[in-house]
């Protein structure tokens, strides 16, 4: 990050990867063709910024089960996202290709983002003792 302000969020590489993630999505959904600039555009890049702010929300929690919750929020992000390009692709406004690029990269995301869960779960259940 180029502030020394941090939030903390910044920091984590699961946030990273959803922010170019989310900067992906931006570009694709702007592909689409106009009638879709209040339905699929607008839902594609709503799902996929809501990942990123659902992580960040959580992160600023005090709580282990807050934080968790805002995870497991930000997975279902995920996997709305996902399947908002799987009706992109439906449509025809992504190829095959595409699609199998972007979902492998969601595979990445979800599999950064289950390895939080975990380990926030580890630390709740550690201050549980």
């Amino acid at each position: 990050m180029n502030s020394n302000n941090s939030f903390g969020f910044e920091e984590l590489e699961l946030w990273k990867k959803v922010r170019s993630f989310k900067l992906e999505m931006i570009k694709t959904a702007r592909r689409f063709p106009p009638e879709e600039k209040y339905r699929l555009t607008d839902q594609l890049i709503r799902s996929s910024r809501s990942i990123n702010a659902l992580l960040a929300e959580g992160h600023g929690r005090f709580t282990y089960p807050d934080q968790i919750h805002f995870c497991i929020q930000a997975r279902g992000s995920l996997t709305e996202t996902i399947n908002h390009l799987t009706d992109a692709f439906d449509e025809g406004y992504i190829t095959g290709e595409e699609l199998n690029r972007l979902k492998t990269a969601g595979k990445e995301i979800e599999k950064l983002l289950n390895g939080y869960l975990m380990y926030l779960r580890k630390k709740r259940d550690e201050s549980n003792k």
